[in-house]
């Protein structure tokens, strides 16, 4: 059994190997999205209905937080995972794939970073009212 026909070897065509990595990564991504999701989900009805300080509290504690931030942080990596996909399946043409691609990283960084930047702000507030006059 070859590894394909010796023309194609020399052209460099065949699999390029990357591909199962980034299938176990959007597949751990998927995992990661569905247990931190579930537990968002189960803790926030446990909350008292409508009670926005609860909610703030709640959030403010560094175990919430820190789960909270990963899942900002999976939920994006894994948008930006299967939006890859999506762009290089079907755009064509170099340059506009390109540009397709660089723009997905800056939104799937700039959207994580500013729901980092929103937890860290209720984290460091100590889930005090944020909002009102001086906000």
């Amino acid at each position: 059994m070859g590894n394909g026909t010796p023309l194609g070897r020399v052209r460099g065509l065949g699999a390029a190997h990357h591909g199962t990595g980034h299938w176990l990564q959007q597949r751990l991504t998927a995992l990661g999205n569905v247990l931190l999701v579930g537990f968002l989900f189960v803790s926030l009805l446990r909350l008292p209905l409508g009670e926005h300080g609860a909610v703030l509290r709640w959030a403010a504690n560094p175990t919430v937080a820190l789960a909270l931030a990963l899942m900002v942080v999976s939920v994006f990596w894994h948008l930006r995972l299967g939006l890859q996909v999506m762009i290089e399946d079907y755009v064509h043409g170099e340059a506009t794939r390109l540009l397709a691609l660089v723009v997905l990283n800056f939104y799937a960084i700039g959207g994580a970073a500013y729901g980092l930047f929103a937890i860290a702000r209720i984290v460091f507030a100590g889930g005090a009212a944020m909002g009102g006059a001086g906000a």
